[in-house]
């Protein structure tokens, strides 16, 4: 049976019943999503779904890891680097670690600036977010081309278990790929802001309507995802 509403002209209108009615309230932005921009609203769908991949991903690295019988190599000795003659165990990670957090700070002044419509701060504190980003990925260049010069593979490694390649390899790559998508997503939306594509509606690529900085927001969430991500990276595969 189709249920009746009341419309805002005093009309009653016919709902479908069952499943056809829950569909129908989902696809209506003024139920599911009120005062929720689509971009908005997406990105958060899209985060979710990315969230379930890398739990996936570290799920799937803790599994190998509990049920290998080999010893599992040791990240104070694997993630060391030597300095002035003597091996410093994680001192790069925590490094790396410094520098994304930090723009997280970085992209969190961007939006307040972007709600104030401060184009200048805005576009240089994206733009310093951006720099951080691709710091970070150069620090993680490294450490890939120093630890595949001392052998590690994906099917193998000098220090134990050879699940340890794949699944580093495949966590922290998923992860760089996503820092490497944001880094430019950055400076193409600080340059937007920069002209002043925002404050006139400049129609075009990652143009809102005009006078809102919503798009910068929206880089926020995203940023703000792969930061915490990296949190989680961080505890499980090179503190355990």
């Amino acid at each position: 049976m189709a249920e009746t509403t009341l419309t805002h002209t005093g009309q009653t209108e016919s709902r479908p019943a069952g499943w056809q009615g829950i569909a129908a309230d989902w696809s209506s932005d003024q139920r599911a999503f009120k005062n929720v921009s689509w971009g908005k609203a997406m990105m958060w769908i899209f985060l979710l779904s990315d969230t379930f991949i890398f739990g996936c991903f570290l799920l799937s690295y803790m599994t190998a890891r509990v049920s290998t019988r080999v010893p599992w190599p040791n990240p104070s000795e694997v993630f060391a680097l030597r300095i002035g003659g003597s091996d410093i165990p994680l001192i790069l990670i925590a490094i790396m670690t410094f520098v994304l957090i930090s723009s997280s700070g970085t992209m969190a002044m961007a939006v307040n600036f972007g709600y104030r419509r401060d184009r200048r701060k805005t576009a240089i504190l994206m733009l310093l977010t951006a720099a951080l980003g691709a710091t970070f990925v150069g620090m993680q260049a490294f450490e890939w081309t120093k630890l595949i010069t001392e052998g590690v593979r994906p099917w193998g490694n000098p220090w134990g278990a050879a699940q340890f390649g794949s699944t580093f390899f495949m966590i922290t790559g998923f992860h760089g790929t996503h820092v490497t998508i944001g880094v430019i997503f950055l400076i193409i939306v600080a340059r937007k802001v920069w002209r002043g594509d925002y404050d006139v509606g400049r129609p075009g690529f990652f143009t809102s309507r005009r006078g809102r900085y919503e798009n910068v927001e929206i880089m926020g969430l995203y940023w703000h995802f792969v930061d915490l991500v990296w949190v989680f990276i961080f505890a499980f595969f090179y503190l355990w």
